[in-house]
């Protein structure tokens, strides 16, 4: 019997700051926990049921004797806060120099070379977030067609376009074009387009953005999974996420119930190797908005689905729910935030109840991947499989 891990990545879905929270302004930060307590408590029962409530104090999810889940919380080791740094530590990438930021905006030598490659003017150049900065320049960039450049706390560089004044595969070559003038100093972890619609005083983002990231500086979880001859699959944005490495079979999807219904169709075909999804919308739409109540009801949306995955499960598989940094909107700002991550591990066939304590790093969840499935062992990390082995072994 074949097996396989499905990995679900609940984008910005901190539990609690870790002990370097304060040298990144993020004192306080508990993305799950402030959420809780502005809501006067959360209700997440299949979450609960899996052991979410033995990981931290969590108003309304209770800590259960006997969680059907193996359950604990994982510390960054990499240096940032960021989707980048926290997927590529999960692979197995742990990054000792941060990523650059720009807190006042590009370089203008840089900006002046960038517009005379597109041949074009651009608006902007500022630390701004995306919603406001298409109300603030958008009807500007519509009159003259110069398209906004931005950035934020994270290393990105931003390309907001009206679809209508610069047409989507043109977004597309703009980003190209700064991806490839962005090395060295300037090398930025994803330049980002970010198309939106509508009129002035109520412009929208659309789903159609597209990040173009770096690529990992060295061999990840996800080609030593396809070496070995098994699927890796991609729902969301994991494909650009890893430049594509390593990846068999990707499908894009726009927000959550998309991404869920497209993870659920990779579960009906793939028997073997790895399925990996990222549910974007609690960062992009409710964290990075300071949407607390939105964050709340889309946890919820998340739990009401989750019995779908779990009856989806075949015997040997492994089910990890985890994130990749936080994004408390409780906190000033609109900022990711230095977080724990949760993690939560389940399978028919595994130990339940076990309790995996802190991680010393997300690339223990790589580790663990690679030691399940049997491929050669990743960069770093410290495999915890040992500790939820079943006794009992189901035969091939």
């Amino acid at each position: 019997m074949s097996k396989r891990v499905i990995i679900i990545v609940l984008d910005s879905v901190g539990i609690g700051e870790m002990p370097d929270a304060e040298d990144y302004g993020d004192l306080g930060s508990n993305t799950l926990g402030n959420i809780a307590q502005l809501m006067e408590g959360l209700h997440l029962p299949q979450l609960e049921k899996l052991g979410l409530g033995n990981i931290a104090p969590i108003l309304g999810i209770i800590e259960i004797p006997n969680p059907k889940g193996c359950f604990g919380k994982m510390a960054e080791r990499s240096v940032g806060k960021d989707t980048t740094t926290g997927h590529w530590e999960m692979a197995g990438v742990i990054l000792e120099r941060a990523l650059p930021t720009f807190p006042h905006g590009f370089p203008e030598e840089f900006i002046e070379r960038y517009e005379s490659a597109i041949q074009r003017k651009v608006l902007g150049n500022v630390v701004a977030s995306g919603t406001e900065i298409i109300q603030r320049l958008g009807a500007e960039h519509v009159r003259t067609g110069k398209p906004i450049v931005y950035t934020s706390a994270d290393s990105v560089f931003q390309i907001a376009a009206h679809e209508e004044v610069i047409p989507l595969a043109e977004l597309m070559r703009l980003c190209q074009i700064a991806r490839g003038m962005l090395t060295d100093e300037l090398q930025v972890g994803r330049v980002i387009a970010r198309p939106f619609l509508g009129e002035t005083g109520q412009f929208y983002r659309t789903p159609n953005r597209h990040d173009f990231a770096i690529e990992p500086p060295h061999k990840i979880l996800l080609e030593n999974i396809q070496e070995r001859g098994l699927e890796v699959c991609a729902v969301g944005k994991i494909h650009d996420i890893y430049t594509g490495r390593g990846i068999t079979s990707s499908v894009p999807s726009k927000g959550n119930m998309e991404s869920i219904d497209k993870t659920l169709e990779y579960m009906t075909k793939t028997e073997t190797g790895l399925i990996m999804t990222n549910l974007v919308d609690f960062d992009m739409i409710h964290g990075h908005r300071n949407d607390v109540e939105g964050y709340a009801r889309a946890l919820k949306v998340f739990d009401d689905r989750l019995p779908e995955i779990c009856a989806a499960l075949l015997p040997k598989d492994m089910l990890i729910i985890t994130a990749d940094h936080g994004c408390d909107p409780t906190r000033p700002g609109t900022d990711h935030t230095r977080e724990y991550v949760p993690l939560l591990v389940y399978g028919p066939t595994l130990k339940q109840g076990v309790n995996l304590g802190v991680r010393s790093s997300f690339a223990d969840l790589g580790a663990t991947v690679a030691e399940y499935l049997e491929t050669e062992p990743i960069f770093n990390g410290n495999s915890f499989y040992p500790m939820i082995r079943a006794t009992k072994t189901l035969k091939n």
